[in-house]
């Protein structure tokens, strides 16, 4: 049987879904690099790597719900795995950091470049610090892969200087901390406006700036080229991971302030 042909271990559509998570959509092809280094790992070829995150794309309702079909034969156990990433970011997240650690037989700090001397030596605090900031790693590279590292207001497109912020904030929503469909791509001075209310994204994706801001008398220029020139225009959306409607509902009627 040729490596294509090979049926995929669980395992192996882990960690398949994992980088499709991480890859723009426009990225989803053999002669990417990392598309090429995970089929290594596995012992596939790049095209069969390939082919399969294409069929993962074929199961992401944002993409669904633009048309973009995707592969069309997508095994049972491929939706199986689907369904468990996208139900249970925050178990899936790390769990597949950790079985990508195994395979490159590293470590999943190393492979995060984890610090280990900001960390405790051993124990569960440690274990907690690791799981944390391994998730916000993966939460940041997914949403940022989704806007091809973009930022959705400006498309601002310097990566050190974006956010992956949340739309339904870390400290209130437990169960979403880490579903992309929770986060935008957004630099870091409107990511303080959307967190403090005077800017949000209502559910048809529009932007929408606090009156308090438009009413400002002082640094009224400087209102006007960072804020008031975006009221009313549309998000530059993502590729994949759409913003949640009912998450931006949310933040439209509790966190801004009309």
């Amino acid at each position: 049987m040729k490596q294509s042909q090979k049926l995929w271990s669980r395992e192996e559509l882990i960690l398949a879904a994992n980088l499709y998570c991480k890859l723009p959509f426009g990225r989803l092809h053999r002669n990417n690099p990392e598309i090429i280094h995970l089929a290594q790992l596995i012992n596939r070829t790049p095209s069969s790597v390939a082919y399969k995150l294409v069929n993962f794309a074929s199961l992401d309702p944002s993409l669904q719900s633009r048309g973009i079909k995707g592969a069309q034969n997508t095994s049972k156990l491929d939706k199986e795995i689907w369904n468990e990433f996208y139900h249970n970011w925050d178990t899936l997240s790390y769990e597949s950091e950790k079985l990508r650690a195994h395979f490159e037989h590293s470590t999943v700090e190393e492979i995060n470049n984890i610090n280990n001397t900001e960390l405790p030596r051993e124990g569960k605090v440690r274990e907690q610090l690791v799981k944390v900031r391994v998730n916000q790693s993966f939460f940041r590279r997914t949403v940022l892969a989704a806007y091809n590292s973009t930022c959705c207001i400006t498309g601002l497109q310097i990566s050190s200087l974006l956010i992956a912020g949340h739309i339904r904030p870390w400290g209130i929503d437990e169960s979403n901390r880490l579903n992309p469909s929770n986060g935008i791509a957004i630099n870091s001075l409107h990511d303080k406006a959307f967190e403090a209310g005077l800017l949000t994204i209502t559910p048809d994706y529009k932007i929408k700036v606090s009156p308090s801001l438009k009413e400002q008398i002082k640094d009224k220029e400087i209102v006007q080229e960072y804020f008031l020139k975006y009221d009313q225009k549309g998000i530059i959306l993502p590729s994949k991971f759409l913003p949640d409607k009912e998450f931006l509902a949310y933040h439209n009627s509790e966190r801004f302030i009309s």
